[in-house]
């Protein structure tokens, strides 16, 4: 049941990606990519004229969305369009122009288009190019033209994984045209292409090697210096530390000592004047028997 599931997926996703191309046939399409995500399918629709696949006021989009939602049943189709600019390298839009013009010229001119478009992908910066236009071309027999330039992998992991491929047709009034195009693209890493390297490139590269090793030490040292740096600013911040607690609690304690100092004070204080009041009643009480003996 899973696997049929998936099996199901993947159909209706080559149906909508063929149901595009159909629809925005001639507009420069490169590749449509179709997203799961939770809002719903995103397809990113990859062209060199994304004018002619928006429309006016963007009436083709919302024509394809509706499209989409009742051929499909998608709930939420949401299409982005990226532009293609480097179009030589675009195995589909070399095709799909080669169609164009043998739709517009006719066969008669086959040999200048397949020319003209060799050069245009060479003088992008391909390392190869192969263009095959097969049918009715120029006359009623049908037979296969080859137009080659440059280096090509035809056989092994490059021709299959790095190799640009696309395949068209041309609809004429004589019949169908097939074409296919192969491109080889500058960024491709061949296994078969060594480089030897020369005693002054051997030479370069063992400097290179002790200045990078020089560097690397220099750079070490430098950490090292940094390190004891920071050890020695963290030793010195720990000794102010403990100075500015001992010297808390000196001061704390010479307040404590204030404070019993005065209290003594105050209680000596109290007492010599609890001891003049005395002295004083005393002194009063003398004169006062005095005085009454005297009467």
């Amino acid at each position: 049941m899973i696997e049929k599931k998936f099996v199901n997926q993947n159909i209706k996703e080559f149906q909508i990606k063929e149901y595009i191309r159909n629809n925005l046939s001639r507009v420069g399409l490169s590749d449509v990519k179709l997203q799961r995500t939770p809002l719903g399918e995103k397809i990113i629709i990859s062209t060199s004229r994304p004018g002619l696949v928006v429309g006016r006021s963007g009436t083709n989009i919302t024509k394809l969305t509706k499209d989409l939602k009742q051929v499909f049943k998608l709930d939420n189709p949401q299409i982005e369009i990226e532009e293609v600019t480097s179009i030589g390298f675009d195995a589909n839009i070399i095709a799909e122009m080669i169609a164009n013009s043998l739709e517009k010229f006719g066969t008669t001119r086959f040999k200048g288009i397949g020319h003209k478009a060799i050069s245009d992908v060479m003088s992008a910066g391909a390392l190869g190019v192969e263009i095959l236009i097969s049918g009715k071309v120029p006359s009623a027999r049908a037979k296969t033209w080859r137009f080659y330039q440059g280096y090509l992998k035809k056989c092994g992991d490059i021709a299959i994984s790095q190799v640009r491929v696309a395949y068209t047709i041309a609809k004429l009034k004589s019949g169908v045209i097939g074409i296919k195009v192969s491109i080889m693209t500058p960024d491709t890493v061949l296994p078969d292409k060594i480089k030897i390297l020369k005693e002054q490139d051997k030479l370069v590269e063992k400097v290179e090697e002790v200045k990078d090793k020089a560097l690397e030490k220099e750079m070490q040292d430098k950490i090292k210096e940094l390190e004891a740096s920071q050890a020695e600013k963290t030793v010195e911040k720990k000794k102010e530390e403990t100075k500015e607690e001992k010297r808390e609690k000196k001061e704390k304690k010479d307040d404590k000592k204030e404070v019993k100092d005065k209290r003594k004070v105050s209680k000596k204080t109290g007492s010599e004047v609890a001891d003049k009041k005395e002295g004083k009643e005393k002194q009063e009480k003398k004169k006062e028997a005095k005085k009454k003996k005297e009467a």
